[in-house]
Formats: structure tokens, C-alpha cells, sequence
């Protein structure tokens, strides 16, 4: 069995990916600083199936076959790239329609109070588990450095005569418990300021952001080595 030692050297080493900041972040507390409570938590869940499926494809040695054959892990990597590219893209062109839409009629908007067709009225349009749940998978299972990752790392704390599927899916359990408990500071904040991120300069400007991020992603996922 895995020692207590191996798991808590395991969760620094997963807890440090964890909190720095990358894509998974921005996604999580992009679509719960909307007020789409329900599809973040389908983000958050689609995430770590991911991760569960890439904890037990390591475990079974699958991944290692894909980091071996070079076909496919470019194959993965350019299909994971123009994904992320095309959210990343979609989300700044909605921003730039929206922007052109509203211009005109914010004096108007203005002087009426802010009711009807305002941004948190429209808060619940998409707001599905769902929804959620499928982008955040796709994201996690088309970024084929996730795969390299559980290669490299996941091997050196399983020990001899052991079962691989047993113990892969025991470390993948410790990242997605960290994963989930992050996500739940993000996901409190983003309801802490909802009020302010919910105006819709602020709501441009962080979708702006975050598809600029995300498609930063998908272009050095695309050159990357």
C-alpha cells in the first residue's frame, strides 16, 4: 500500500498545480462570476472526471502509450489546442457583439433603472450542469500535458507489487479532493462579488480576459513541445 508519507508528498506536489493559476481557474470562476452557479459546479465536476479518467488511463498504462507515440500526442495536442483556441475566440467575439449592442442604448438603459434585459436578468441563460460538466471534460481531457503529467509523477509514488489501478485511482482521488476544495473558495468568492462583477463593464472585461487566457492556452498548447 501507498505510505502516509508517499500520499501527503503526492498532495504538495498536485496541491501546487492546484493553486497556481491557469486555465482551470479562470474557467471556474469566469462562469461563476456570471452567476451561473449551477454550470460552474459542471465545470468543477467535468474537471476532475477528467482527472479520474486520467488518473485510471495511467494506472492501466494508457497514457504511457500516448506520450510514447508522437503521432498521437501531437494528434491530442492540436485537437485540445483548437478547442481552446475556438472557446477562447468565441468568448471575445461575444464580448465585442455585446459591447457594439449596448453602446447605444446605455443612456436609455440608464434612465429607465436597469430593468428587463440587464445582465443579471440574463444571468440563468445557460446555466446548466450540463453544459458545464461537458466543457470542463473537454478541456481536461484534450490538454494531452495533463496525461504527461500522471506519466511522470504518478509511477514514482506507487509502490512495488501493488495494484496500479488501486493506488492510481487513490492519488488521482487526493488531487481531485484538492481540486474540488480550491474550487470552492473560487466559487464562494466569485458569490461574494457578484454585485460588482455582474456590471456589464466588468463582465466584458473579464470575459475578455479569460477568453484572451484561454486562447493564450490553446496557442502554447499548439507550439508546445
Amino acid at each position: 500500500m501507498i505510505t502516509l508519507e508517499a500520499m501527503g508528498t503526492f498532495a504538495v506536489i498536485v496541491g501546487v498545480l492546484t493553486l497556481t493559476p491557469g486555465l482551470d481557474t479562470a474557467l471556474i470562476l469566469r462562469t461563476a462570476a456570471f452567476g451561473h452557479r449551477r454550470r460552474a459546479w459542471g465545470v468543477v465536476l467535468g474537471i476532475q472526471s477528467g482527472t479520474l479518467v486520467w488518473g485510471v488511463l495511467t494506472s492501466l498504462g494508457v497514457t504511457a502509450l500516448l506520450t510514447a507515440s508522437h503521432l498521437a500526442y501531437t494528434t491530442l495536442r492540436w485537437m485540445g489546442a483548437a478547442y481552446l483556441v475556438w472557446m477562447g475566440a468565441k468568448m471575445l467575439w461575444a464580448t465585442w457583439r455585446r459591447s457594439a449592442r449596448e453602446s447605444p442604448q446605455t443612456a436609455e438603459s440608464g434612465s429607465e433603472g436597469g430593468t428587463g434585459g440587464g445582465p443579471r436578468a440574463r444571468t440563468g441563460a445557460g446555466d446548466t450542469l450540463l453544459g458545464g460538466w461537458r466543457q470542463g471534460m473537454l478541456t481536461n481531457l484534450l490538454n494531452p500535458k495533463m496525461g504527461a503529467f500522471y506519466v511522470a509523477v504518478l509511477p514514482q509514488f506507487i509502490p512495488a507489487g501493488a495494484s496500479y489501478l488501486a493506488a492510481g485511482v487513490l492519488l488521482a482521488g487526493i488531487h481531485i479532493v484538492l481540486a474540488v476544495g480550491w474550487a470552492c473558495a473560487l466559487i464562494a468568492l466569485a458569490h461574494v462579488l457578484r454585485d460588482r462583477l455582474q456590471r456589464p463593464s466588468v463582465r466584458r472585461s473579464l470575459d475578455r480576459l479569460t477568453g484572451t487566457v484561454i486562447a493564450a492556452f490553446g496557442i502554447r498548447l499548439a507550439l508546445g513541445q
